[in-house]
């Protein structure tokens, strides 16, 4: 009889084990995240690692950037708490693919909206219009793009911004191109080069650093429209229309700003105002 009792306990501790191990939690779905959210559930979303003021890896393990507290926002709204956000490094050229496959269900990379993307996702926002810029020694007397002819110009290797500007602006600027946007400042710090091109915002966040603050400044130059967007995969619209919303309710509430000044603020950086949901400026 007693036999009988410890098979019976036995039994009941194992289908509790088989019940607890059915009801977990699962992130390694294709959805990138529950469908409901929250309850434990993670969220997968993809930013940048390298881009300081915008997605940056912290050397404690912690992120910190604009897109993160963009993305930390709206993953408040839908549900999820930032410990139940798992952030995934999405390098630009495979933001699409890392969609499709699910493994993320949110980009927010300085991911900007165009008609060639939108045929492979679908986009929330824009939350942020950045323009191509310059940045230049704080007593550089570059203030207009014709001025860089003759001068020499830094660009990440691969990036079509010093071309655009050497085409429609400087045809005398002499390119100067580096495998990344930190050894473009090195550079210009040096005195190897007389300024660096990329989207406003990307200059800020770098400019933005400890040891570079009051060193460089933004020529305040809109060479180009950049709308940043929240990429979801495409034909869910469900989840673009509650991102959406959870963009509106950050600026409404005063949090978007907040974000800007925070990340951006120590570049001096004249950023536009945020931007109106499904308004694309050309």
């Amino acid at each position: 009889m007693k036999l009988r009792k410890v098979t019976a306990a036995s039994a009941v501790v194992f289908a509790l084990a088989l019940t607890a191990t059915a009801c977990g939690g699962d992130d390694g779905g294709d959805s990138g995240s529950s469908s409901s959210g929250g309850g434990g559930e993670k969220i997968k979303i993809g930013i940048k690692y390298d881009q300081p003021g915008l997605g940056l890896k912290e050397p404690d393990g912690s992120f910190s950037g604009f897109d993160v507290d963009v993305a930390t926002y709206v993953a408040k709204e839908l549900g999820y708490e930032p410990d139940q956000i798992e952030w995934v490094e999405t390098k630009s050229a495979d933001r699409e693919n890392a969609l499709s496959r699910g493994d993320v269900k949110l980009i927010a990379a300085t991911y900007s909206i165009t008609d060639e993307r939108k045929e492979k996702v679908d986009f929330a926002g824009p939350y942020l219009l950045a323009h191509q810029d310059l940045l230049i020694k704080s007593d550089s007397d570059i203030s207009e793009a014709t001025d860089l002819n003759d001068k020499k110009l830094c660009s990440v290797t691969g990036s079509t911004s010093a071309q655009n500007v050497k085409k429609d602006f400087a045809p005398k600027a002499q390119l100067s191109n580096r495998g990344g946007y930190s050894e473009c400042l090195s550079a210009l710090q040096n005195g190897q080069v007389d300024a660096l091109t990329t989207d406003d915002s990307i200059l800020a966040g770098y400019a933005a650093q400890e040891q570079y603050k009051g060193k460089f400044k933004l020529a305040g130059l809109k060479l180009s429209n950049e709308n940043y967007g929240v990429g979801v995969k495409k034909g869910d619209t469900e989840t673009v229309d509650k991102v959406n919303k959870a963009l509106e309710k950050m600026v409404s509430d005063g949090s978007w700003q907040e974000a800007v000044e925070k990340n951006f603020g120590p570049a001096n950086y004249k950023n536009e105002d945020a931007p109106k949901i499904g308004e694309i400026v050309q």
